[in-house]
């Protein structure tokens, strides 16, 4: 049990040093434990990008600190100058708790344990440990991202609420939309994200343009949509298709993206991040996942949101059903 006052945890700090549908997985938590501790200053930890999604979540979020990478961290280099920079930033700081939901803890444990917070909790690797400086859970390695860090919070003491996801849309992102002038007609276009950030994450640009050639065949304009990072790929799928698809990819924000996904039919992709945006929005979805843990990172809401396992099951056949029941259902 965390067992302390809102005075205790007057400021917190919460590290994810993660991506965009990683981050989306822990709103559930991060809401329990504001509504939990109301009056809690709390700080995100995370990869520089992240900024713009504790601006985002602002209702969750009071401050932001850019995490600059650490050994055996894949998402980026090392420096240690900057690293004993950030290290004095977050002593700095003197936080009451700070809360590790970056993952099972073995490489982040040891290098949080030397920020100075007063108390740390989160994930480890072995049995659970409670001691006066730690309250660590012992990492579930099963069931949905969502719940795992939702039993986090419950072994914290806090009390779990509902697992939905959200994605605030603001003025602003609605304005930058517009902005871009894009020939679309809310809810006659589907949205397909090709890309994804490894490539043997990416369903093929063939499967994706034949998905896609279905959608005009229904009807529907086919927006493209991904990072400036994807246009390749993007490409390559547009170059299969049969007539020109409108190209959003490298043009939107985050947030204009948002606002185009929440005005669309439907999104196809393999891309966990504009998944968990499809399902905090609630827009339906077919998902393809192509890493093998669909049960960690597939939508939960199966009505609205489908998701095929390519892993176990690669028949182009399956998807296209899928897209096909998508349709009938909107």
């Amino acid at each position: 049990m965390l067992m302390m006052t809102i005075t205790d945890v007057k400021k917190t700090g919460i590290f994810r040093a993660l991506q965009l549908g990683d981050m989306l997985c822990i709103v559930p938590a991060v809401r329990a434990f504001k509504n939990a501790y109301p009056k809690a200053e709390l700080t995100l930890i995370g990869l520089p990008w992240a900024e713009s999604f504790a601006k985002r979540f602002s209702h969750y979020f009071d401050k932001f600190i850019p995490f600059p990478g650490y050994p055996g961290l894949p998402e980026q280099e090392f420096k240690p100058a900057v690293f004993e920079q950030f290290s004095d930033e977050v002593k700095a700081e003197h936080f009451d708790l700070l809360l590790q939901m970056q993952g099972n803890g073995t490489i982040v444990n040891p290098m949080l344990k030397t920020l100075g917070a007063k108390l740390m909790a989160g994930f480890d690797p072995a049995a659970d440990r409670l001691t006066e400086q730690t309250r660590l859970l012992r990492y579930p390695n099963r069931g949905h991202e969502i719940d795992r860090h939702l039993e986090l919070i419950s072994f914290l003491g806090i009390c779990a609420q509902d697992t939905a996801l959200e994605f605030p849309i603001y003025e602003g992102d609605r304005e930058e939309l517009k902005e871009l002038n894009l020939p679309l007609t809310a809810e006659r276009y589907i949205c397909i994200h090709p890309g994804s950030r490894g490539s043997w994450r990416q369903w093929p640009p063939l499967y994706f343009a034949s998905i896609a050639n279905y959608c005009f065949s229904l009807g529907f304009d086919v927006v493209l949509t991904g990072t400036k990072d994807e246009l390749q790929i993007v490409r390559h799928v547009s170059s299969l298709m049969n007539k020109p698809p409108v190209i959003a990819a490298g043009k939107t924000s985050l947030g204009s993206l948002a606002v185009l996904i929440s005005e669309s039919a439907a999104i196809i992709c393999n891309c966990t991040g504009v998944s968990h945006m499809a399902s905090a929005l609630n827009i339906p979805a077919v998902v393809i996942s192509m890493d093998g843990e669909p049960w960690r990172w597939a939508p939960k809401d199966t009505e609205v949101q489908r998701c095929v396992d390519w892993t176990r099951n690669p028949d182009y056949h399956l998807v296209f059903k899928e897209v096909a029941a998508l349709f009938f259902r909107i």
